[in-house]
């Protein structure tokens, strides 16, 4: 038998699902586009704008760059 209860766990688990899936999807739109707009940029902004990030989201920007891109970039 199913209680009201279960119908109000159940709907704030999905919501919750539904929230961190959509948090997800939109930081990956958000990393698509920089990565994109980085591609555009020429090398000496490009550099400038990588150092100002965090060591780690830039390793993994100019990882992405490189594989998708086949860009260089001053490691």
């Amino acid at each position: 038998m199913i209680t009201g209860t279960d119908i109000t766990v159940w709907t704030i688990s999905a919501l919750i699902a539904v929230g961190i899936g959509l948090s997800k999807y939109s930081k990956y739109k958000t990393r698509d586009k920089l990565v994109r707009d980085l591609a555009a940029m020429d090398p000496e902004r490009r550099e400038k704008v990588l150092s100002r990030l965090q060591p780690d989201l830039q390793m993994e920007i100019r990882q992405e760059l490189m594989k998708r891109f086949r860009l260089k970039t001053d490691i």
